[in-house]
């Protein structure tokens, strides 16, 4: 049996994928900080989402595709929050902060998603992307269709009305 009858042992949900992203770009920001190293939080946000889509299951590909530029956005905002409540206008360091971070790792988000596109596209994203539009399909073909054309209400329906006898002279 060659290397592609074989598959990994550890399978991950999108939601652990998600996760694997998540921690490793927080981490990246904690070891760039430590060793003032600016291209670690890029090389290891692309290391965790390679692997992510690697060990992610074939089905959950589409749900995993979508998240990388999210999970980016997500650490590095965690991150500047926690270094604006150290500073006199909190706004304004956030801002700043956040401006320069993603300016920073926009070519390292840039590369991240697409090297996670291009290999869950080999590992088989295109019929993922089949299945939903069948899905889609068959569940639009499913919505119940009036079986009366749409009737209005006759003329003079909203003209008021006298209910009872009219009072007598009393």
């Amino acid at each position: 049996m060659g290397e592609k009858g074989r598959r990994p042992a550890v399978r991950l949900t999108a939601r652990g994928a998600i996760a694997l992203a998540l921690v490793a770009t927080l981490a990246g920001y904690v070891l760039t900080a430590l060793l003032d190293v600016e291209y670690v939080v890029g090389a290891a946000f692309v290391l965790a989402s390679l692997l992510g889509v690697v060990l992610v299951n074939r089905r959950e590909l589409l749900s995993l595709v979508v998240t990388p530029p999210l999970v980016f956005f997500c650490a590095t905002l965690f991150v500047e929050l926690g270094r604006a409540f150290g500073s006199v206008s909190i706004v304004q360091s956030l801002a700043l902060g956040l401006y320069t971070s993603l300016t920073r790792g926009a070519p390292w988000l840039f590369a991240g998603s697409a090297l996670v596109l291009g290999v869950a596209w080999r590992r088989g994203l295109r019929d993922n992307v089949r299945e939903l539009r069948e899905e889609l399909k068959a569940g639009a073909a499913e919505v119940p269709r009036p079986r009366q054309p749409f009737v209005p209400e006759p003329e003079g329906y909203f003209e008021p009305k006298v209910y009872g006898t009219p009072r007598g002279d009393d």
